[in-house]
């Protein structure tokens, strides 16, 4: 798993798996409600007008799904992988934002702020789950693919509803169809990454990772290391060798110099006759 840190990526598939609990309350306001609400009708955003009961919860929902996102994008990045993973934190990030000035302000106190928050999480949610879907490619093909898809709904529902074409699923069936496919994405990949990050080995993407190039440096190391040794074992030996063969060549040269001395003393010996200069010492002392 490299050098991801072990505690992080739990807490952060628990937080993206945890931005379910939108759906829990959003139909526990919407039961609480003694006014008429239909979902394919009315926008997500009705909840929390301040005429209805469970305003104060449904807002709070969105202030808490802020920091689902956010919290559960910063924790599993190291998890993610490619040139798509910033990217993809970021929109999210962008995401997060959204869903927390729809939060903040509701929509007939600060219309303008909350429709601005509205886009940024429609608009970041749709384009961060397709960077995402790229980010975990490596791990799961799957799950990378399927991610794409739902990436490509969330965006195409985006642009239908800011566009008016609803009138197949509805204002608040089309905006649904938009918002909901951020937390079922994100519950979907944050138990998924852990997971995989736990059972399979670290995905290749072409660039070594932290350990990778640690371990790397370190052969790197120990080769050159054995490099210096073998030269040093080299030189010790071609010295040992010129050792040992050294004291026979002098040896030899000795053994040489002795027969050439020998040699000339017998020329040159004194006793050698000079008029039978065949005659050894013995026959002229014979003489």
């Amino acid at each position: 798993m490299g050098s991801v840190p072990s505690k992080r990526i739990p807490w952060g598939a628990v937080a993206w798996l945890l931005t379910l609990q939108f759906f829990v309350v959003e139909t526990i306001v919407q039961l609480r409600s003694v006014l008429p609400y239909s979902r394919s009708a009315d926008v997500i955003s009705a909840l929390g007008d301040a005429v209805r009961p469970g305003h104060s919860l449904m807002n709070a929902s969105f202030v808490v799904q802020a920091g689902l996102i956010g919290a559960g994008a910063v924790a599993l990045l190291p998890v993610l992988r490619g040139r798509a993973a910033r990217p993809a934190v970021g929109l999210l990030g962008v995401a997060a934002l959204g869903v927390l000035l729809v939060g903040v302000f509701p929509r007939l106190t600060s219309p303008t702020l909350h429709t601005t928050g509205a886009v940024l999480y429609l608009v970041g949610g749709g384009l961060g789950v397709l960077a995402l879907a790229y980010a975990v490619r490596p791990w799961s093909e799957a799950l990378g693919t399927t991610l794409a898809l739902l990436g490509l709904l969330a965006t195409a529902m985006t642009v239908f509803y800011g566009a008016g074409v609803v009138e197949f699923l509805g204002e608040g069936g089309t905006e649904r169809a938009a918002a909901y496919v951020l937390p079922i994405a994100l519950a979907l990949t944050g138990p998924s990454l852990w997971w995989l990050s736990r059972t399979r080995a670290e995905p290749d993407t072409g660039r070594p990772t932290r350990r990778q190039r640690r371990a790397q440096e370190r052969d790197r190391e120990r080769l050159e290391r054995a490099r210096r040794a073998a030269e040093r074992d080299d030189a010790l030996e071609a010295a040992a060798r010129r050792a040992r063969s050294a004291p026979a060549a002098t040896d030899a040269d000795l053994h040489d110099d002795d027969l050439h001395d020998d040699l000339h003393d017998d020329l040159h010996d004194d006793d050698l006759d000079p008029d039978d200069p065949w005659a050894g010492p013995r026959r002229r002392r014979e003489r």
